[in-house]
């Protein structure tokens, strides 16, 4: 979750973009927040060739509405964590509440978690602890681990080396360099881009995307936030996808067919099958 800029308004969402020929996941989205009924982003979803969408915890409130969501919809998962602007003097018992909330059989993600040094909102050593907590709750419940990573690149590889890796590690709105795809390429760590790849001033963003393998490559919206061009600016939902993959897929010099076909398989092995 990003919380400044390109996010939701009063001003109207864009219209539905053309089809993707294949249908893909949102693997990273906040339902609860999008200014927007769940079953109308639904709807808005599938009509763009969304047919899966992951809807995100960052507290035990918007985690808590991520499983009830999942159980009440087909097509949505959830992933359930305290967000690590959230983690301040974070207790036992929260983290507790955390791991029994992801025993839920639609719960097939933990996070968002991991390292924010672009706010001060939380204590490092408040963010590491939560960070290293949500690494054992992945590992102990077989759920892949949804990393928030800003400004902490260095940090958040080293925990995950120091504690073991889980076995499916995404790294949510991927914000490093081409090296550091290189790094977590080596190490099976799945890449995740937003709209922001989009963005005139990403172009070491895209240098990224160049590098990430195929089979390591999802897509998200974080909506309501980071809005792709050439719609920057306005509310993003779910539906609002297909920009993104068509300009990952100009960039990585690949079919749009083919990006959406890898796309598609990775979300299944990473969240599991429907």
């Amino acid at each position: 979750m990003s919380r400044d800029g390109d996010g939701q308004s009063a001003r109207s969402f864009p219209p539905l973009p053309e089809r993707l020929p294949v249908d893909v996941f949102d693997s990273h989205c906040h339902l609860d927040i999008v200014d927007t009924p769940v079953q109308e982003q639904l709807r808005s979803a599938r009509a763009a060739g969304i047919a899966r969408i992951v809807t995100i915890g960052c507290d035990l409130p918007s985690s808590r509405f991520a499983v009830d969501a999942a159980g009440e919809f087909d097509d949505v998962y959830a992933a359930v964590a305290i967000h690590p602007n959230e983690t301040t003097g974070v207790s036992a018992a929260v983290l507790d509440d955390v791991e029994r909330l992801a025993a839920h059989p639609k719960v097939r993600a933990i996070g968002e978690t991991g390292l924010d040094y672009y706010r001060d909102w939380a204590p490092k050593d408040d963010q590491h602890r939560s960070f290293r907590a949500h690494i054992g709750i992945a590992k102990r419940t077989g759920k892949a681990l949804v990393v928030h990573d800003r400004d902490a690149h260095d940090d958040v590889l080293g925990v995950l080396e120091e504690e073991g890796a889980p076995d499916k590690v995404v790294f949510h709105c991927y914000s490093g360099d081409a090296r550091m795809a290189e790094i977590c390429a080596e190490h099976g760590y799945v890449m995740s881009f937003a709209g922001n790849v989009t963005f005139k001033n990403a172009e070491p963003l895209r240098e990224a995307l160049k590098a990430a393998p195929l089979d390591l490559l999802l897509v998200e919206t974080d909506a309501p936030f980071l809005t792709p061009i050439p719609h920057r600016g306005k509310p993003n939902a779910s539906y609002l996808i297909p920009h993104t993959v068509r300009a990952m897929a100009e960039i990585k010099g690949v079919d749009v067919a083919e990006l959406c076909t890898a796309i598609a398989a990775n979300g299944e092995r990473v969240f599991g099958p429907w």
